[in-house]
């Protein structure tokens, strides 16, 4: 009888947290008009805020972290691909899992090698729940992909994600003969946060000189930059799944190791000393996004009244080592030619504008693909069956164009 008690509160609870969950998605939750599929978009997001609500609770509860719980939700989601025309393997790199996969067609000459970095802000995100991605990356541009498995959320925070990206990947470079890549034809490729990650590692290659230089970055929808949150993008999109304003800032909190009680700071650049605004502004304002992206934007004082005891909470990101878009110039000038990706419905839609901005100010070969019909995180879903979107495909085969034309 106690049994069976259990099981009815438990049935009950969750049944109410998905009631909870579609609530809050109808009351709270923008979907663009021109977004297509938007049941689709809707059913998937009300899945995506239970599995977080619930693994919150769960963390609450001290039974497992909300990261552990939706990374594991998301592996068993996304089904993993096979294909017998490419051998894929797992491996481990020190402590860093990553996984391979290598065209079995015979070449030949060298293959490409791409180095991918997933996305997630640190807390979603996995080999598997990317795994289709970089499959069909490495079959339709007959490359050996290498995908990264960093550590991340709940037990490593900053700046565990970079570091294990540049160890992972300088191991690789010392090894491409052994798998059978060209040295000179070797792309690194990221979304979200893996773009911006991407964008580091490159930068950070420059000054091995031992290695073979990188032959193109493709950014997918990237971070950039950790400064300005009132841009155009940011104002309109805060709404709009899959990063809302919400998320990224309890991502941004947990990745950073900043208490969330800081996030108004953060958002209105509280946390930005005068001096240091005003040496990287010309780089980081709106002035530098097109107009025809602006068309709900309401001009706001930015940065807010300086409030030291936020930089001192926050002043790491600031740390020009891990954001992209502050870095000399003579460095960006150094950059290899770069593709990047924007969404039209992502709140992080102006960090590409302002990335691609920056490299071409420096003369650094840029393409620029914009998705009218995308969202954030919408390349995950490639290959996902019934909640694949146009916008998932149009983004792979858009980068497997680009990679192929190197």
């Amino acid at each position: 009888m106690s049994v069976l008690l259990l099981v009815l509160l438990l049935g009950t609870f969750l049944l109410g947290l998905l009631v909870w969950s579609i609530c809050k998605h109808l009351l709270t939750t923008d979907v663009p008009s021109a977004l297509k599929h938007p049941l689709k978009f809707r059913i998937l997001h009300c899945i995506f805020i239970y599995v977080v609500t619930l693994g919150i609770i769960l963390e609450k509860l001290r039974i497992c972290s909300m990261p552990t719980f939706a990374c594991f939700s998301m592996d068993i989601f996304f089904a993993k691909k096979k294909d017998p025309k490419v051998v894929v393997t797992d491996l481990r790199f020190g402590t860093i899992s990553v996984r391979l996969f290598e065209p079995k067609a015979m070449s030949c000459s060298s293959r490409a090698g791409i180095v991918f970095y997933h996305g997630g802000a640190g807390v979603f995100g996995s080999l598997d729940s990317y795994h289709n991605v970089c499959l069909s990356l490495a079959l339709e541009t007959n490359s050996v992909l290498l995908s990264v498995g960093y550590r991340k959320l709940p037990y490593y925070h900053y700046p565990i994600i970079i570091t294990d990206c540049l160890n992972a990947t300088i191991h690789f470079l010392k090894r491409l003969k052994s798998y059978g890549v060209d040295p000179s034809r070797v792309v690194v490729c990221g979304d979200s946060i893996g773009g911006g990650v991407a964008a580091l590692i490159t930068r950070a290659l420059l000054s091995h000189k031992d290695l073979p230089r990188i032959r193109a970055q493709v950014l997918i929808y990237p971070v950039t930059q950790f400064t300005n949150f009132q841009l155009p993008s940011a104002q309109q999109n805060r709404n709009i799944p899959f990063l809302t304003e919400e998320l990224l800032m309890m991502c941004l909190c947990r990745y950073a190791a900043i208490d969330i009680s800081w996030k108004d700071a953060i958002l209105k650049g509280a946390f930005v000393p005068p001096e240091t605004w005003e040496k990287y502004r010309k780089w980081l304002t709106s002035d530098n996004i097109p107009e025809r992206f602006k068309n709900k934007y309401q001009e706001t004082q930015f940065p807010g009244p300086f409030n030291e005891a936020a930089y001192l909470e926050t002043k790491h990101m600031l740390d020009v080592q891990i954001v992209p878009i502050l870095a000399d110039d003579e460095i960006i000038s150094h950059l290899p030619e770069t593709f990047l990706v924007s969404c039209e419905h992502d709140i992080l839609h102006d960090h590409t504008l302002l990335y691609k901005k920056r490299l071409e100010d420096q003369e650094v070969p840029v393409s620029w693909y914009h998705v009218e019909d995308g969202f954030h995180g919408c390349i995950l879903l490639f290959g996902q069956k019934f909640f694949v979107f146009p916008c998932s495909e149009k983004i792979l085969n858009a980068v497997v164009s680009y990679i192929k034309a190197l």
